[in-house]
């Protein structure tokens, strides 16, 4: 006669462990995170420190030594026409590491995650008028809410560089500032396709409306 098979037997095989070297990895790439104490890295956050990571752990890639000491503090998604923007956030400690490497990893990762827009966002801290009350004489202009903005400006268009920037002003009040990139970019054909990836992703972060362009002759 046949003995039917136990579900407990069945259970146990269907939920086989994951091979060691992935884990280890995955605990690895979670040290490319920076949060805040007690709060868990969601999805992307973790695929975006694995990307990082790889790239690390890649023998031919030149950029690799610069990469182990970068981590980010956070990502997120944003849908912009028929396409995503990957904004990555990066404790501003780290920053000139991202900077000294900025275009080369931008390329690494829009490879990796491939049909979305990849901006690189430093992380600041803004202190408001009452900055007197945290113990602080005088505000430093960088933690202004205008500085920030601007910075932040910076970041999202970055490596290409700001040429000149223009404000215009509707009937209703309305503020729009029209940004022009340096014509001489070498990447000007791929920048000029992000375009409306910059203004959207510069309107979540300030709330403040900026067309880009490159400036005609």
């Amino acid at each position: 006669f046949w003995l039917k098979p136990s579900r407990r037997r069945f259970s146990r095989l269907a939920a086989r462990p994951s091979p060691p070297g992935a884990e280890s990895a995955m605990i690895n790439a979670r040290k490319k995170i920076l949060k805040e104490k007690g709060v868990a890295p969601t999805d992307l956050e973790e695929e975006v420190a694995k990307a990082l990571f790889d790239i690390e752990v890649t023998p031919s890639s030149d950029i690799k030594a610069d990469v182990r000491d970068i981590c980010i503090s956070g990502a997120q998604e944003l849908e912009v026409k028929n396409r995503i923007a990957l904004i990555i956030h990066f404790p501003y400690r780290v920053w000139k590491h991202v900077r000294k490497i900025h275009g080369r990893l931008l390329r690494e990762l829009e490879k990796k995650f491939s049909k979305k827009h990849v901006v690189f966002i430093a992380q600041r801290t803004m202190l408001d008028k009452n900055f007197k009350r945290k113990g602080l004489q005088v505000r430093p202009r960088s933690r202004t809410l205008t500085a920030v903005h601007e910075a932040i400006l910076e970041d999202v268009v970055a490596p290409s560089e700001i040429a000149g920037k223009r404000t215009r002003i509707g009937v209703d009040g309305s503020k729009v500032m029209k940004i022009m990139l340096d014509p001489k970019d070498k990447d000007k054909e791929n920048v000029e396709a992000k375009m409306s990836t910059f203004s959207a992703v510069y309107k979540k972060l300030t709330n403040k409306e900026a067309q880009f362009v490159f400036p005609t002759a």
